[in-house]
């Protein structure tokens, strides 16, 4: 097979979008088109007492501004959040409805207050310069952990000390017993940074509408056009599902950040159903810093309870999340189901136990971003892990090979709820300390030492629950004209090459060319509900593939036995033909496609057309696993870092096309680099302006900040899908932050005597911490 499973094929997609054939949001363009400006909350928090929009009306080309007040008139409704909580006492977690244009009061800097819409984007901007907005400053509050302190401004009147949530799992009271009798507890408080998304394609909305039938088309960048469609429907505008359609074409760059509803995805929306004539909005980078859902931002102080040997006893975990000024849409889901179940990572820990709340802030609301609570989770526990090896005189590895499930323990039950299907651990660890060559870096150590330098070596596991959730139907639908077929499914792509994925699996399974397959997605109007997000693609879109394949070649043996006048059980099916077995009668997979079209051709009861429909539903999660060995110099004089090896070997179990597996690794690495060292959104503490809203001051990696990877894999089969794969789209986030920090503090701990070094680890930072090593 040259197309299929397992084969390292080069990416399909990549011909079309790299000689310029890609369609974006931007790229459309339709007759009468308007555009629309937002004007936004200068102002962290602050009460709007007036409003005065007169001037902007009269400007050239500008055909509506709207306010909070039309929103009000039209009955709109407000953003949902689409997963709330409850608290740990049984209480509902705090409301804070999120409206489209705000009114009465603003809640972070770049909160939208009017909509303008003109002939021209720049009649619209200098329209919006015009509006007179009398604001009421209040007090703002930025910092995460003492968002809930006493006296501190108050966000929502409802929500006492910015508490929206207060939310547990595991076991307290066995916990505590277990560090009652511990011989040794490590605590060590720790921030998982704040950072912005920022993919490459900006957010961008084009609403078109067709007034013969009242019906409105939005093309938007998504994860999903399912996720949007009914929020705009069912709760925001209140229409008829059937007069709306959502499109999305190409997407350049998803991360989570494209699987949610924002203000603008509204507000074209309704501004085009108003004019009756098609809104466009393409956001600037600037807002999109003010605008895109943030992520991370949690402060956790973690406990790690062990015995005389080093054995891990127990875990306990508090943790403080921001949630921003709202709650979006899965925003209260991420730090708490999504991925604090997997706080115990690799290891064999009894009794586990955490705790978080939610705070809300005058900044940006957060949500999911690659990896949505599992980097934050796996971070925490592999920094402890390396900290509680410091304090009791262990080696990394070795604390690690003393507290890992042992591969004869799987499936393995977690003291948080999660049953780990499959993986070997250990195994993994030593296949990649032996490919980092481990045991020779004290060489390595001396001759950067003889270069001035500071050199460390660090390692990290990781562990992640991922490709289970909704579940995902695929169709396969042939052409009617040629020899071909469409897989029409409701996932999206945002860059990790799905159509070359999913042309592997169908072509594997019925022998065709790739040439021969077309790939359908993103349209309400034609693709079943699904969701690009949690690594779920391939375990999860890839199995329904799979099914509907089996499901054609499944009818197609019926019609071909039929045909053949022969008996189904003696009809095989190979390299795209049924074939009688024995003999060398036999009819192509679409000599059958076209003979199914007509009833005369069929056995009895069998419906005409080979298409087929099939939905699969995740039996259980996916839990790819792997070790990441980071060794790293640093400069004494500059705080500089360079990366000199990276190496990792993961666990996706079976894998469908190593080079995109390497290529999401590869990126996902890159995406962690960045939040580890580089990347650290920063709000003013006082007035709540963001201060990194533009490239010159938030630093995302560059092609030169990163290194070659070594990245190899020692997989263990996935035992919960048919594909037996592990999801790993996210995987490379996960594990690259705690093994850039473990690696810098074995650099720094010589020079310094410190244990831990907080995200980001920028030159600057580093450099202080150098010099107060010097003056201690």
């Amino acid at each position: 097979m040259k197309f299929g499973i397992g084969q390292p094929v080069t990416r399909l997609e990549d011909p079309r979008l790299l000689t310029g054939g890609g369609r974006y949001t931007d790229d459309i363009a339709v007759d009468g088109m308007a555009h629309g400006f937002v004007l936004r909350a200068p102002h962290a928090h602050a009460d709007i007492v007036s409003i005065d929009v007169e001037a902007a009306q009269q400007m050239p080309g500008v055909l509506a501004v709207l306010t909070a007040a039309e929103v009000e008139a039209d009955g709109l409704g407000v953003l949902p959040c689409l997963l709330p909580l409850q608290n740990r006492d049984g209480t509902p977690a705090g409301e804070t409805p999120r409206p489209l244009l705000a009114g009465t009061r603003v809640r972070h800097v770049g909160e939208p207050v009017v909509f303008v819409v003109a002939e021209r984007v720049t009649q619209a901007r200098d329209a919006a310069e015009t509006i007179e907005i009398d604001y009421a400053e209040r007090p703002a509050v930025t910092d995460t952990r003492r968002a809930g302190d006493d006296g501190q401004p108050q966000i929502w009147d409802a929500i006492p000390n910015n508490t929206c949530f207060d939310w547990d799992c595991g076991d307290a009271d066995a916990v505590a017993a277990a560090f009652g009798g511990a011989a040794h507890v490590s605590r060590l408080e720790l921030v998982n940074n704040r950072v912005v998304s920022n993919a490459m394609e900006p957010r961008a909305v084009l609403a078109d509408y067709d007034p013969s039938g009242d019906r409105s088309t939005l093309y938007t960048p998504s994860q999903g056009v399912h996720i949007l469609h009914p929020q705009l429907t069912d709760q925001v505008l209140k229409l008829d599902k059937d007069k709306l359609r959502v499109v999305s074409y190409d997407v350049g760059g998803g991360f989570g950040t494209r699987a949610f509803l924002y203000p603008e995805h509204c507000l074209a929306l309704w501004a085009s159903r108003r004019l009756q004539r098609p809104v466009k909005w393409t956001g600037e980078r600037t807002e999109i810093f003010l605008s895109d859902a943030q992520a991370r931002d949690n402060v956790s102080l973690a406990e790690l309870a062990l015995d005389a040997d080093g054995r891990f006893l127990a875990l306990r975990v508090t943790t403080h999340a921001a949630m921003g000024a709202y709650l979006h849409n899965f925003g209260p889901f991420i730090p708490t189901q999504a991925g604090t179940h997997m706080v115990t990572g690799l290891y064999a820990i009894p009794h586990a136990y955490v705790q978080v709340k939610g705070m809300l802030t005058n900044t940006v609301p957060t949500d999911a971003y690659r990896g949505a609570g599992r980097p934050e989770a796996a971070y925490l526990i592999e920094r402890l892990v390396d900290y509680a090896a410091a304090e009791v005189g262990l080696m990394p590895d070795e604390i690690r090979r003393r507290n890992f499930v042992p591969a004869a323990a799987m499936p393995y039950s977690t003291a948080l709820g999660n049953v780990y299907d499959s993986g070997d651990f250990l195994a993994v660890m030593e296949e990649g300390l032996e490919r980092a060559d481990w045991a020779g870096f004290e060489a390595r150590r001396a001759e950067a030492a003889a270069r001035g330098r500071l050199r460390g070596i660090g390692l990290s596991g990781y562990i992640e629950r991922c490709g289970g959730g909704n579940p995902e139907t695929a169709q396969v639908q042939f052409d009617a004209d040629q020899d071909g077929l469409a897989i029409v499914i409701g996932n999206q792509h945002n860059g990790q090459g799905h159509l070359t994925m999913y042309t592997q699996i169908i072509c594997d399974r019925l022998g065709i060319a790739p040439e021969q397959v077309r790939l359908l997605q993103g349209d309400s109007d034609r693709v079943p509900w699904g969701m690009t997000g949690g690594s779920r693609a391939a375990p999860v879109g890839g199995a329904a593939v799979l099914g509907a394949a089996d499901q054609v070649i499944e009818k197609g043996r019926q019609i071909a036995a039929h045909m053949l006048e022969a008996a189904a059980v003696d009809v095989e099916y190979a390299d795209a033909s049924f074939r009688v077995a024995g003999t060398d009668r036999r009819l192509g997979l679409f000599e059958v496609v076209r003979a199914a079209r007509d009833p005369a051709n069929l056995p009895d009861g069998v419906e005409p057309g080979l298409d087929a429909d099939y939905t699969r539903t995740p039996e259980a999660a996916t839990f790819p696993n792997g070790c990441h060995v980071v060794e790293l110099e640093v400069d004494p004089d500059t705080g500089q870092v360079e990366i000199s090896r990276y190496t990792i070997v993961d666990d996706f179990g079976d894998v469908i096309n190593p080079l995109l597996l390497a290529g999401q690794v590869h990126g996902g690495i890159a995406q962690g680099l960045g939040q580890a060292l580089t990347e650290h959104t920063v709000y003013d503490p006082d007035s709540g302006q963001l201060l990194t809203a533009t490239f010159m001051d938030y630093a995302v990696p560059r092609a030169d900040d990163l290194p070659s990877f070594a990245f190899s894999t020692h997989n263990v089969r996935c035992t919960t899908n048919p594909l037996g794969i592990k999801g790993a789209g996210e995987a490379g986030t996960i594990g690259a932050m705690p093994a850039v920090i473990n690696a810098l503090v074995d650099a720094l701990r010589p020079a310094t005597g410190g244990n831990h070094i907080d995200m980001p680890a920028t030159p600057q930072h580093l450099w202080q911490l150098l010099q107060q090593g010097k003056a201690a």
